[in-house]
């Protein structure tokens, strides 16, 4: 028998927003999160109504004070020890990320919870030789140990506004490169979480939603307003 693989059918992806084997393509995590809105609360829904599915409020509280936040804004954006150590690409290309990112004066959103939690202090290493630890760390990308951290639920407290946000009905939201991102699982205030690849969880950071077109919709404005 013969296997064939059309390279050009190949496509970024995550998966969920509550089990890891719920592959989403990257160009439908928008489309998906936002139908799950409102389908019955299972694997694949909430179970919001129509007018609850356009629920919006502003953070009075944290580092976001003043914006304005919907179902699916950020809470979390961890880069995790689970996919990182095996695969040093992703990892380049997150600092990649970084480092286009910093340089066109793109930052990620104050609510924004970010860390880096490499599985080895080889990873240090090497995103350091390259010079893009330092892109990371002004995306909030900060090393803040080695090991399983969000993955299982060692994300510590969240934005106090993105926390009270959640008590009020948002569904916040996390990207993560981890394995694992069964509800509240990641936090208990965060019910919807999508496992990426690190470049994917940079980007997410940036543009600071689940709810984002990120095949049509820029990451953000640079300081030349584009």
């Amino acid at each position: 028998s013969t296997l064939s693989l059309d390279l050009t059918e190949v496509e970024p992806s995550v998966a969920g927003p509550k089990r890891p084997m719920d592959l989403v393509p990257l160009s439908g995590l928008q489309s998906d999160f936002n139908s799950c809105l409102t389908q019955p609360f299972g694997h694949k829904g909430y179970g919001l109504s129509e007018q609850q599915a356009q629920q919006k409020l502003t953070l009075t509280k944290g580092n976001g004070i003043g914006t304005r936040v919907y179902h699916g804004a950020l809470s979390i954006a961890a880069i995790t020890s689970c996919t990182n150590t095996s695969n040093p690409s992703v990892l380049i290309a997150a600092g990649l990320l970084a480092k286009k990112a910093v340089e066109a004066g793109l930052s990620v959103p104050e609510f924004v919870k970010t860390s880096l939690a490499p599985g080895s202090r080889v990873v240090t290493e090497y995103l350091e030789a390259a010079g893009l630890q330092s892109y990371l760390d002004k995306l909030g990308f900060q090393t803040v140990g080695y090991g399983c951290t969000t993955c299982m639920g060692n994300s510590g407290e969240v934005d106090p506004g993105m926390q009270e946000a959640s008590e009020q009905g948002i569904v916040t939201g996390a990207i993560l490169s981890g394995n694992r991102n069964f509800e509240s699982r990641v936090h208990p205030s965060i019910g919807a979480a999508y496992l990426a690849s690190p470049p994917l969880v940079v980007a997410g950071a940036l543009a600071g939603s689940l709810s984002h077109d990120f095949e049509s919709q820029p990451l953000g404005k640079g300081r030349d307003g584009k």
